[in-house]
């Protein structure tokens, strides 16, 4: 009974829960078993407490439970998931029967790391994968930035014969979402749909689908999906009233913000970045004050860096350098490069190189090597024919140490192969021309 509410209590957002529970049990006088532990270390797994989970590897070593399997690979995906790899390692060598789920969790551990090569070692040594082992090396790469691989990776597990599931499409999803392979993203979806044919895909991967046509530039796609959605959370609302927002479809963007409100769904601080960006696009300084005021007063979120950075960009695009300049001094937190950065764009797109010399202090005392914000600071100068202030520019950078990046142009020569794998018939999953 005691091991089925711990289980319970480590499942929910609430997992602490769970470490109650067995606080509980013990003042009870109820000896834990090889099944109570596992619970409580996802539970120390997900509240990100290393300390707490090696209490309970002692009580484990106390108990003689170490060498239980299942006890000893949840002691390895608490380790190794927590940060504590060596003694993740010790437990693995240390392991009789190396099973799938203990291979599985010191890959994620490595993999999770960005310890890449570690994690692709272990994984090419594991006698028989499943498709968390594959996630594990897909879900690394990506967080890695590393596409290619993870594409690669995709390759492998269809020649394996391996059916994806839901986490590997989110993976590659994020992929193309990050690499901006719109392409690739639309045969995946394609896929999606003959795997979920009956029901649709599940919400979590319709997010997904949204923020990969939104971060591809396909607004079409991007509201295609959120129509189509059965369901839709907040993170849904979110990622099209941020998407709309980003390619400039602000009216569309704040009409969904406001149908979002009618159905009485609660917005969060990552709504209102949206809405800020929407109206920071839209020109809309008025209605922008309005939505930064409500954000605090109606719903009690308190600004960060991000809705601050809106509202001076907002502000800055509109002309109105001198309030933007008031509104930074007035900011509750301390600004940041991006912030006078956007300030300074201003200052370059209506020439006033009084306040944009201004900005550009502030961003030396952070900072003196971005190039970037010299070469900003000099085309102002130079739009307005002051050649002796591109001149001090020039000489500032040259006393800094600080060099300009050359340009460089990016050609994607492997898209073209990838494209043409992905055309081809898989096992458990067919790659088709999306419509």
């Amino acid at each position: 009974m005691w091991n089925t509410v711990i289980r319970g209590a480590a499942h929910t957002s609430t997992p602490s829960d769970a470490i109650s529970l067995f606080t509980r049990m013990e003042r009870a006088g109820t000896r834990p078993d090889k099944l109570t532990f596992p619970f409580l270390l996802r539970a120390c797994t997900k509240l990100s407490e290393p300390a707490l989970g090696s209490q309970f590897h002692a009580k484990i070593t106390k108990f003689g439970l170490e060498s239980e399997s299942f006890v000893r690979n949840a002691l390895i995906n608490m380790h190794a998931n927590c940060g504590d790899l060596a003694v993740a390692d010790s437990l693995f060598d240390g392991s009789a029967r190396r099973d799938v789920v203990a291979w599985s969790a010191l890959i994620a551990g490595y993999a999770r790391r960005g310890e890449m090569a570690m994690a692709r070692e272990l994984f090419e040594r594991v006698p028989e994968k499943d498709v968390v082992s594959w996630n594990a090396m897909i879900a690394g790469y990506v967080q890695c930035g590393e596409h290619d691989q993870a594409m690669e990776v995709f390759e492998q597990m269809h020649v394996a014969g391996e059916q994806p599931d839901e986490v590997t499409m989110l993976s590659l999803l994020s992929a193309c979402a990050d690499a901006g392979v719109l392409d690739i993203g639309k045969r995946i979806h394609v896929s999606l749909m003959e795997m979920c044919s009956r029901n649709g895909p599940s919400t979590c991967l319709g997010n997904a689908l949204i923020d990969m046509y939104a971060k591809c530039g396909s607004i079409q796609g991007a509201m295609e999906v959120f129509r189509g959605l059965r369901e839709k959370n907040l993170s849904t609302w979110n990622s099209i009233v941020g998407g709309l927002a980003i390619h400039g479809h602000f009216e569309d963007s704040l009409y969904l913000f406001e149908d979002m409100l009618k159905k009485k769904l609660r917005p969060d601080e990552i709504t209102f970045v949206g809405v800020l960006v929407a109206c920071s696009h839209g020109g809309m300084v008025e209605q922008g004050k309005r939505y930064f005021c409500l954000m605090q007063n109606e719903y009690g979120i308190e600004p960060n860096i991000k809705h601050y950075g809106c509202m001076v960009d907002m502000l800055g695009r509109a002309g109105l350098l001198k309030e933007a300049f008031e509104f930074i001094d007035s900011m509750k937190i301390e600004p940041n490069p991006i912030v006078w950065r956007a300030l300074l764009g201003a200052c370059r797109i209506h020439g006033d190189v009084k306040l944009a010399e201004r900005a550009n202090e502030q961003l030396l005392r952070m900072r003196n090597d971005a190039s970037g914000d010299f070469v900003l600071l000099s085309n102002i100068y130079a739009s307005r024919g002051e050649w002796g202030g591109v001149e001090k520019v020039r000489k500032l950078m040259v006393d800094r140490g600080v060099s300009k990046e050359a340009g460089c142009t990016l050609f994607d020569t492997d898209s073209k192969e990838l494209m043409q794998f992905l055309s081809q018939e898989k096992p458990g999953l067919r790659m088709k021309e999306a419509a």
